[in-house]
């Protein structure tokens, strides 16, 4: 590229050295006007073409302008787990194709690091993401009313990344007085709707409750009765059930305290005693 240099391999000695100045006058006497010069020491200059500074800067230019460019792509925020993976929870909207260099860039740097699952916690007005995640080999693990979680494994091994939660637990409650009679209920909807059968109140647990609690509030929500718990007498396990999960179904045993039934009349058609 500079081609002039060889020819110039003295000029770095002393100014006054006879051959420097031989080699120096050479060099200028072939009629290239230099157009830029770089100071050596006091008194020593080198000749550079103009063409080879051009090429250098360019160089120089386009290799900054990769550090740049490199430096802009950010990696997701994340939080380790207990079990050697990572948790992502997004917030701030996201252009598509550029949450994808984001995303691919952190997957590089977690398989670096030894990570396994991912998991990234999308809210539901970042929903317009999903179709880039799944593209990237995502897959849903869950989805509740307000997110969607998306997982991924990174190792070439069997993934370990637990699934769903599995089961759906309900339970029925046994209310007898001290007449031995037993509250039971007809219900407006479900199943049993029309038929005429009598059974006891029954419901769903809710996420965070306990059988005890759930069976006490069935009763109240279903008859207006108020109740406590007494034990479990039952309970059984089906499976396929309700969206091909398993089922968990316990009979609990409650004491009346009060006695004035009042008929929940969305979802109960009669109860009594």
């Amino acid at each position: 590229m500079l081609r002039s240099l060889p020819k110039l391999s003295l000029l770095f000695s002393s100014a006054r050295n006879p051959r420097y100045l031989k080699t120096a006058q050479r060099f200028t006497s072939q009629g290239r006007r230099p157009t830029s010069r770089v100071k050596i020491g006091a008194a020593t200059t080198l000749s550079i073409l103009s063409k080879s500074t051009s090429t250098i800067s360019s160089a120089i230019a386009s290799e900054s302008a990769a550090e740049d460019q490199v430096q802009q792509i950010k990696l997701l925020t994340s939080t380790d787990d207990n079990y050697g993976g990572v948790t992502v929870e997004l917030d701030h909207p996201m252009d598509s194709s550029e949450f994808i260099q984001v995303l691919r860039a952190s997957v590089s740097h977690w398989r670096q690091l030894g990570k396994k699952g991912i998991w990234i916690k999308l809210p539901i007005h970042l929903a317009g993401l999903v179709e880039a995640l799944v593209k990237e080999g995502f897959w849903y693990h869950h989805a509740e009313p307000n997110y969607l979680m998306l997982v991924y494994w990174i190792p070439d091994s069997p993934s370990t990344i637990p699934a769903n939660a599995t089961h759906r637990v309900g339970i029925g409650s046994f209310v007898m007085n001290e007449k031995q009679e037993v509250l039971v209920v007809q219900e407006n909807s479900g199943l049993f709707k029309g038929t005429g059968i009598w059974k006891f109140p029954t419901g769903v647990v809710d996420q965070g409750e306990d059988i005890c609690v759930a069976a006490v509030r069935e009763v109240k929500e279903e008859t207006g009765v108020d109740s406590e718990f007494v034990e479990v007498l039952a309970f059984r396990q089906s499976h396929n059930s309700f969206f091909e999960k398993s089922d968990l179904f316990f009979v609990c045993m409650l004491r009346p305290l009060s006695f004035n039934i009042q008929t929940q009349r969305f979802e109960i058609l009669d109860a009594q005693k």
